[in-house]
C-alpha cells in the first residue's frame, strides 16, 4: 500500500501561499492533484487506525476533506483558495458524540476535537448538566496529562451570561461556552515525519475522555436517564 507523504502537501501549500490566484492554480494543477491524492491517503490511514478504538460513520477518507476552494461571495478577502488542507471525522450513532477534526498548514498545522456548532437544543441541555454538576468536566480539562496537551478547553464565548443564567454562577466560566473545543498544535518536521499518523491518532485518543462525558450528558436527563 502506498503511504502518504505529507511533505509533497506542506510544498505545495507553500508555493500557493504566494501565488493564491486562479492562472498560477490551473498552471499547477498536477502539482495540486499529487498533493491532494498524499492527502487522501494520509486520511484513509488514520481513518482506518481509529476504527479500531472509536466508531466513525465518515465512510472514506476521500469524503472526510473539505474543499480547497474558498467561498468569497461575502468576504473581503477575494484570494480564492484555502492555503491549508483540512478534514474532519463525524462519530457514529446518536449516542456517540463529537467531531474530529486536522488541519495541514505550514506553521499552523493542528488538530481539534468537540462540538463546533451544537444547535440550541443540545447548547442548553449540556449548560443545565454542567450547571447542575460541573465537576466532571473540570477533571476532565484539568487533567495534568489533558491540559498540558490541549492547553485547556476552547471556543467561541458569550460575553456576559447566557440566558437563564446570572454572571455569579459558580460555573459561569463554563456556561460562557458556545463551542466546546479542544486543540493542539504541531510543527512541520512533526508533520512531515513517518509518524504523523500514529500522533495524530494518539491526540485524538486524548480527546476521548471529553468526548465520553459530552456523549453522556447529552443523552441522559438531569437525573441521569436514558433519553434515547
Amino acid at each position: 500500500m502506498e503511504k502518504a507523504n505529507l511533505k509533497v502537501c506542506m510544498d505545495f501549500l507553500s508555493k500557493l501561499s504566494n501565488n493564491n490566484n486562479r492562472e498560477w492554480f490551473n498552471d499547477n494543477k498536477s502539482i495540486y492533484q499529487e498533493a491532494h491524492q498524499h492527502l487522501i491517503l494520509f486520511a484513509d490511514e488514520l481513518l482506518a487506525i481509529m476504527n479500531s478504538h472509536d466508531q466513525i460513520e465518515t465512510p472514506n477518507g476521500k469524503k472526510s476533506l473539505f474543499r480547497i476552494y474558498r467561498d468569497v461571495r461575502f468576504s473581503k478577502d477575494k484570494t480564492p483558495y484555502q492555503t491549508h488542507f483540512s478534514g474532519g471525522f463525524r462519530r457514529a450513532t446518536s449516542f456517540l458524540r463529537g467531531g474530529y477534526y486536522f488541519r495541514i498548514q505550514p506553521g499552523n498545522s493542528i488538530i481539534a476535537g468537540g462540538f463546533w456548532a451544537p444547535n440550541s437544543e443540545d447548547l442548553k441541555h449540556i449548560r443545565a448538566q454542567i450547571a447542575q454538576d460541573d465537576e466532571p468536566l473540570r477533571e476532565i480539562i484539568n487533567d495534568k496529562k489533558t491540559n498540558s496537551y490541549f492547553g485547556g478547553l476552547e471556543g467561541e464565548q458569550v460575553k456576559t451570561a447566557p440566558k437563564g443564567f446570572s454572571n455569579g454562577h459558580p460555573s459561569i466560566d463554563l456556561l460562557r461556552y458556545k463551542q466546546l473545543i479542544l486543540t493542539h498544535h504541531f510543527s512541520d518536521k512533526e508533520v512531515i515525519d513517518n509518524g504523523f499518523v500514529k500522533k495524530v491518532n494518539t491526540g485524538f485518543k486524548h480527546m476521548r475522555p471529553f468526548f465520553d462525558y459530552m456523549s453522556d450528558i447529552l443523552t441522559t436527563d438531569l437525573n441521569g436517564a436514558p433519553l434515547l
